[in-house]
């Protein structure tokens, strides 16, 4: 970088490659729009009585070096009025040189005895510039090109572009507001009536405290004021006296600005008449000759507080002050620049780029309050690293790593001096800070501050402008902030109650899992994991991982299967887990380690190192651990994390918060359900026949359906088993009712049907046996319609049926000739009446002939007014001559459902019975 300074001298000639004359209208690249309104302006003759130029590198450290050199040369020059805006448009122009056309920038500034215009030029010619009129949109501010123009429309008296085939010179004039001669930073000249009014005596009370707070000592001034004697209020706590405006449930906050190194503002002193006195009070800490710190405070009527008040800055132009037709300009506009981003993020984010060129610092940050004001959250920085995570929290009030300078300005000298006095700021190289609060009707809503890598950087005056700028756009991000809380309190909703239906939806165990993470991935976190555990003296089981990018999720699997996993504790809310982010780190370090040892090739590495490496990156952010909570029980844990240098945010936390207790209930409901459906499943099975025996000489085919969901076993019930050598037992019946009661009798009557046949009992006498059994049930007893036989192949071929039907449908005989019979008569029901006189008949069945029992879930299959009806099964089984007995169950079952659209209410059951016909040689 070179520099000059030339005092005195003329206006230079034009220069090849070098900026032109701006006096030249033909040369000026002036926007249309402002040559009618700047032509007296061109008559006039500046003298240039100063001069400074620079050079600087195509790096990104330039932008600073610029500002510096802007701001040094004006104050220099005693411009300090014009400082802050002069900074801005460089810092602008220069950004645009150096990082986006990628050329070296040159800065030249020119002092004359009006104005101060400084030109910026860089090699790249070609580059668009959009040119303002009053008819053409700039455009938006956040566009790579295009803003520093902006700016120097909205700040700068006079601007323009020149361009030429090596370069292209942008320039901006600021005019120099007129002040008395011999005068610097003096307040304006006031008439007489507008000068601040005392009533009688100015009295400054000077009050100086020790290190623990207590008054050392009290001037007269304190005693006519409070009405307190020095005898009475030495040794006390300033505390004790002192009324600070505070918010409630929160720290008083005098205690912080007696520990200041210099601090100014308003509060009250309760006075001896016990009303509080506002006071405006001015604290400076100084040490004693023994090296002991205390503080000196001043301290006059609120009224009064012209006489200790610093005065405030002299607006520049263009920082308030009125623009070319007269109308005031936004002081809010002015800052962030216009227009202002409508979103909050972008709001913040121009917050920290303007107040750091504003003051000329290396990095600027700022946090945003919680509602209840005891912590504050990283939202916006710039030109600090990356560990910086955004929405990390600090504490306000108490706690390791506070940030005890939240709710007043506070200037930092050397945070070497003062460790943790800024926590964001803590191995970050930044060794001066200046931070102000940000508040909305003494609330307060966030913090802004400014740092830089040299000590002793910034004093109150920067801090007072800081303070300036916060209250410009306090009330805009509160605005913005309530703005973003509400939408995602609307999406809250939204995404809960979609997540609510979704987990109501499904029973199943599995299909509860992959919910719960596909709802959380990406809307909540980047990976997660759901542990599950089985009982209380099972650990925790990994049972689901999934990450954004599914290459990543075996990694993560596997690495959360080497690690021990989370402690299953009942505690509501989020807790950190550091062990994944810790596991991954070593895991990859491991890798790194055992490639250098290898001395592979470059791709034999990086087929090693890669995937480790992923998977780190994809769990070395934060992890958080929800557990899941039903019935008083923990039954798993939600485990949500984040990439590397990544945090959550809290409202992000209590909406997974609170869909854990959601998931919870529904896993827990689809485990309880699982259960349920086993133990049901495998009661029915047990009332189910293990199997059919083989029979020779007949073929045998069933078909059960059990109405209902889930349903295995219903009121209808079949057997069919060996009694003795050549004989098999057949039944078919139907339990009045559907569902479980009517199940627990079909036990009854499955299992008592085999025993009492196994004893030698005929048929008239199983069913009697039986009906007494039922009866017995006392009122858990239900009515049952049975038809039971005993079936005996013969040596000819044909097969011999000993049946009883009470109040069974009528089993039907299909013969060869197609012709369809009853094949037996009917007698009384089960269940109902203790004196049962019942009989067997004997059919034969010869080859080719089919015996068809069916329940009247069958025969009673209705479609509006229309049943089946016995004769509607004699019709089907007419069209079943010569097929085989599964055929003909199965063309039964299809007429069944045929005849209906809707699905059946009652169950059924089809037991075909068929003698093969007898091959001829």
């Amino acid at each position: 970088m070179t520099t000059g300074v030339i005092p005195g001298e003329q206006p230079p000639e034009q220069r090849p490659g070098g900026p032109r004359d701006p006096e030249l209208p033909e040369q000026r690249g002036e926007p249309r729009g402002r040559r009618d309104l700047d032509a007296d302006d061109r008559t006039r003759s500046s003298v240039i009585t100063a001069r400074a130029a620079a050079s600087f590198e195509p790096l990104g450290r330039s932008v600073a070096t610029a500002r510096s050199f802007v701001r040094d040369t004006l104050q220099g020059w005693g411009f300090g009025d014009i400082v802050d805006d002069a900074v801005v448009l460089t810092s602008e122009l220069v950004t645009n040189a150096v990082v986006h056309a990628g050329t070296a920038a040159d800065v030249l500034c020119l002092r004359s005895d009006e104005a101060v215009r400084i030109e910026v030029s860089d090699r790249y010619p070609e580059r668009e510039v959009p040119l303002q009129s009053a008819a053409i949109d700039m455009g938006s501010p956040d566009r790579e090109g295009g803003r520093g123009l902006q700016l120097c429309a909205a700040l700068a008296s006079r601007w323009g572009v020149d361009y030429a085939p090596t370069h292209k010179n942008v320039w901006f004039q600021l005019d120099v507001p007129e002040r008395p001669v011999g005068t610097r930073t003096a307040g304006p000249l006031l008439p007489d009536e507008l000068l601040p009014l005392t009533d009688g005596r100015v009295r400054v009370a000077v009050v100086q405290i020790d290190r623990g707070g207590a008054i050392t000592a009290w001037n007269e001034d304190g005693e006519d004021l409070f009405g307190y004697s020095a005898e009475h209020v030495l040794g006390k706590p300033l505390t004790d006296l002192a009324a600070w405006p505070h918010t409630p449930g929160t720290g008083t906050g005098v205690a912080e600005a007696l520990r200041l190194s210099r601090w100014e503002g308003s509060y009250g002193i309760r006075g001896a008449h016990g009303r509080v006195i506002p006071v405006y009070a001015s604290h400076l800490r100084v040490r004693d000759t023994g090296g002991e710190p205390s503080t000196v405070c001043l301290l006059v009527r609120d009224h009064e507080r012209a006489v200790l008040q610093t005065p405030t800055r002299h607006p520049a132009v263009g920082d308030g002050a009125s623009a070319a037709d007269g109308s005031n300009t936004d002081p809010f506009e002015v800052f962030i620049g216009s227009p202002a981003p409508d979103d909050l993020d972008g709001l913040l984010q121009r917050t920290v780029e303007r107040a750091r060129d504003m003051l000329d610092a290396d990095a600027a940050f700022l946090l945003l309050a919680t509602d209840d004001e005891t912590e504050l959250e990283v939202r916006a920085s710039t030109g600090l690293p990356s560990t910086r995570q955004r929405f990390a929290r600090v504490p306000v009030e108490a706690g390791p790593g506070r940030y005890g300078s939240a709710r007043m300005p506070a200037v930092h000298d050397d945070l070497s001096a003062a460790a943790g006095a800024v926590p964001l700021l803590g191995g970050t190289g930044m060794r001066s800070v200046v931070t102000v609060p940000l508040k909305v009707e003494g609330r307060l809503t966030g913090s802004l501050g400014v740092a830089a890598e040299a000590p002793g950087r910034y004093s109150n005056e920067e801090a007072l402008r800081l303070q300036f700028a916060a209250d410009r756009i306090a009330l805009a991000v509160e605005s913005a902030r309530l703005g973003e809380l509400e939408r995602l309190r609307r999406g809250s909703l939204s995404f809960l109650v979609e997540a609510s239906d979704l987990l109501a939806g499904t029973l199943d165990r599995d299909q509860t899992l992959a919910l719960m993470a596909q709802m959380t991935v990406p809307t909540l976190a980047t990976w997660c994991a759901v542990y599950t555990i089985a009982d209380q003296a099972s650990e925790p089981y990994l049972s689901y991982v999934l990450h954004e990018d599914e290459e990543l999720i075996d990694g993560i699997k596997s690495l959360l299967s080497k690690i021990a996993p989370p402690d299953p504790v009942p505690t509501p809310g989020a807790r950190v887990w550091s062990a994944p982010g810790e596991a991954a780190h070593q895991a990859a370090l491991r890798s790194s380690m055992r490639s250098l040892s290898l001395g592979d090739s470059q791709h034999r590495i990086g087929t090693i190192i890669g995937p480790t490496l992923a998977t780190a990156s994809a769990v070395g952010g934060e992890t958080v651990v929800l557990p899941l909570v039903a019935r008083n029980r923990v039954i798993g844990m939600l485990t949500l994390g984040r990439p590397s240098d990544d945090h959550f945010r809290q409202e992000i936390l209590e909406l997974a918060e609170d869909l854990s207790r959601r998931a919870a209930l529904a896993l827990d409901n689809a485990r309880l359900y699982s259960e349920r459906t086993a133990s049901s499943q495998a009661l029915q099975r047990s009332l189910l026949p293990p199997g059919l025996p083989v029979i020779d000489g007949v073929e045998v085919e069933v078909i059960y359906r059990a109405a209902g969901e889930g349903n295995e076993v219903g009121g209808d019930f079949y057997d069919l088993f060996p009694i003795r050598d050549g004989a098999y037992g057949f039944a078919i019946g139907d339990v009045c009712g559907t569902g479980p009661e009517a199940a627990a009798v079909t036990g009854l009557a499955r299992h008592a049907l085999r025993l009492l046949a196994r004893e030698g009992y005929d048929g008239p006498a199983v069913l009697e046996r039986l009906n007494s059994a039922i009866l017995d049930e006392g009122a858990r007893s239900r009515f049952l319609t049975l038809l039971y036989g005993e079936l005996r192949p013969q040596e000819d071929g044909s097969a011999e049926l000993k049946v009883v039907c009470a109040g069974h449908p009528l089993p039907l005989r299909l013969r060869q000739d197609g012709t369809v019979v009853p094949a037996a008569e009917p007698q009384p029901l089960l269940g109902v009446m203790d004196d049962l006189e019942l009989y067997e008949q004997t059919v034969t069945l010869d080859p080719g002939d089919v015996l068809l029992c069916v329940t009247d879930g069958v025969t009673e299959r209705r479609e509006g007014t229309r049943m089946l009806g016995d004769d509607g099964l004699a019709d089907v089984l007419t069209t079943c001559t010569g097929l085989t007995a599964g055929a003909v169950a199965a063309r039964i079952m299809r007429a069944v459902e045929r005849f209906a659209s809707d699905a059946p209410s009652d169950d059924m059951a089809i037991l075909a019975m068929r003698v093969p016909e007898v091959l001829q040689d």
